[in-house]
């Protein structure tokens, strides 16, 4: 077996995850590593670790040559629950339906389920993930699973008596919808289906049975069983929100699915998953995660998939995310404004057990000026360490090669400014990069960074932030200028007439203070200098850009050139 780290390589999270996938499966055998997800609403950046966990771990195999495949299954048969803010309240009558037979109320997909899974398809797409893909409605409906549900029909006593060991009449508590969701379907019925079912033997028997239908005439799962011939397989029930009673047949039917405890290791052992994480709610003592570790073994006699549990990413000034509260950022808004080596690497640096934020704030700058720095370190053989590694990682894929950065880079935060007082022109912004030393021949030689930084300005710079360059000079503030302003300004203007490049005119921004006080451009500057450098920067801000800041100064005057400035500052 080939092993990244064992000639001396730097080793990580990934490398270890992948060694122990490559021994759960055996040599020489395919490894399947698995992912899966609700489609119940957003798609958002929280969920996006458990692909990109996945996904990591599934390349690495691929690196080694090693037979692999990342296997996503789209859990489309599980219930809607609930109808979010801004759809129309009519779509509370779907509420217990499939989410599959759930109709887009956007009219824009075949159904709830494919509206959310689309945009995630196409973000993984741009991201260089790969994936197997499984329906599970599909493979419900299609009888796929019938071997696998009759048998856990027939031994559905030894399977309580592993839930009977985690069951609970008390609410759980927890922040994670889909964890109570998990826990609402790990039970068969609430107390008010006890209460109609009697207390003898086979009223508890169907109280905790293991297969939920769905309703034949309305669809919904809020059904009553009344019984169960192990014989004939046939499940009888009543609908309580249709009164329509009906029998499936579970050998030739298929019109429900298995609860989520059994469901999930059911999975694990029919699509031979070695490698599967989980996230803090789902590994929680008794949770999903730890029952059915338990079941794939006993019932199954699969060995329970090597894991990790990973914790949870939370976005600025907001708490964990949740898919189906809303209004949280997904990975197509992510890749608005970062690249996608940048987004990638934002979850392959850290340990999975590490919670985050994302900050599509200042922070933004702060990281492409990290994600630069650590390309040029990733440049030097010699300087080869785990974060280099979690750069090669998130910089491309065994199957894509290197994912698309730009052939001439630029530092996000020149091209955030210049996008600033541009008001986002893309050929003015190419003029001015050049002319602040960015040689290229073409815009598209500064994509996709270029329309990261003009999406960005655009969107998440607060329009309090924004700098809007003035239209006129402002008379009242030059009448009134000190002598010592006065001079500032000449010097300025003086020394425009020869500065033609970035490295020229910051020279003559830091240095005018210092031609007023007798001294040379060059000259170190001493405290009264730096005390009057401040106060010229933050006059040149006013006259320039009615504010107090705003994008770099040489940045800023050579985005507006020689001739604007001059109006500008002009008594």
């Amino acid at each position: 077996m080939a092993r990244r780290g064992s000639s001396g390589d730097p080793t990580d999270w990934v490398t270890r995850a992948a060694d122990d996938a490559i021994r759960h499966a055996g040599e020489g055998n395919l490894v399947t590593c698995a992912s899966g997800i609700s489609p119940s609403g957003p798609i958002h950046l929280g969920n996006l670790r458990e692909f990109l966990s996945v996904h990591f771990v599934a390349d690495e195999i691929q690196r080694r040559g090693v037979p692999v495949r990342h296997l996503q299954s789209w859990d489309d048969f599980d219930r809607f629950r609930k109808v979010p803010h801004g759809v129309d309240e009519s779509w509370n009558d779907h509420i217990g339906r499939p989410l599959s037979a759930v109709p887009d109320p956007w009219e824009c997909h075949p159904s709830w389920a494919e509206h959310f899974k689309a945009p995630l398809r196409d973000a993984l797409r741009e991201l260089g993930c790969t994936m197997v893909e499984i329906d599970q409605a599909e493979m419900y409906t299609s009888g796929a699973y019938r071997d696998q549900v009759l048998e856990v029909v027939a031994r559905r006593h030894e399977i309580d008596e592993v839930l009977d060991r985690y069951r609970t009449k008390k609410a759980i508590s927890t922040d994670s919808d889909e964890e109570a969701a998990a826990y609402a379907d790990s039970v068969a019925f609430d107390e008010d289906d006890a209460g109609d079912a009697g207390e003898d033997d086979a009223a508890d028997d169907l109280r905790n049975f293991p297969y939920k239908p769905y309703c034949r005439q309305c669809q919904r799962d809020l059904v009553t069983l009344t019984s169960y011939d192990d014989e004939t397989t046939d499940l009888a029930y009543v609908c309580r929100a249709c009164d329509f009673s009906g029998v499936t047949n579970l050998s030739t039917q298929f019109e429900g699915k298995l609860v989520w405890k059994i469901d999930w290791p059911m999975r694990w052992a029919y699509e031979k998953v070695d490698f599967e994480p989980a996230g803090a709610d789902h590994a929680s003592p008794g949770s999903s995660f730890t029952v059915g570790h338990e079941l794939v073994e006993k019932i199954w006699a699969w060995p329970r998939p090597t894991w990790f549990r990973y914790s949870f990413v939370g976005f600025a000034g907001m708490t964990k995310m949740s898919s189906s509260k809303g209004g949280v950022p997904t990975a197509a808004d992510a890749l608005e404004v970062l690249e996608a080596p940048l987004l990638r690497w934002l979850y392959v640096r850290r340990q999975p057990k590490q919670a985050f934020d994302i900050d599509f704030g200042p922070e933004v700058v702060r990281l492409y000026d990290e994600w630069d720095a650590l390309t040029r370190k990733a440049a030097d053989p010699a300087k080869r360490d785990v974060q280099v590694l979690a750069w090669e990682r998130a910089s491309a894929t065994a199957a894509a090669g290197r994912l698309p950065t730009p052939e001439v880079v630029v530092p996000f935060r020149v091209l955030s400014s210049v996008a600033d007082v541009t008001a986002g022109s893309a050929e003015q912004i190419s003029r001015i990069v050049s002319e602040v030393g960015h040689a290229h021949d073409s815009v598209a030689q500064l994509e996709p960074r270029l329309s990261r930084a003009m999406n960005w300005v655009a969107g998440y710079v607060p329009a309090e932030e924004r700098t809007l360059v003035r239209d006129a000079p402002d008379s009242e503030l030059l009448a009134g200028l000190s002598e010592r302003e006065s001079q500032w300004l000449d010097l300025l203007g003086e020394g425009l007439s020869e500065a033609g490049d970035l490295e020229s005119v910051t020279a003559l921004v830091y240095g005018v203070p210092k031609l007023a006080r007798g001294l040379a451009v060059d000259a170190a500057p001493t405290d009264e200098v730096k005390a009057d450098q401040k106060e010229f920067f933050r006059l040149l801000y006013r006259l320039l850009v009615g504010a107090e800041r705003g994008p770099r100064l040489p940045t800023l005057i050579m985005a507006l050139g020689t001739d604007r400035v001059r109006s500008l500052l002009a008594r």
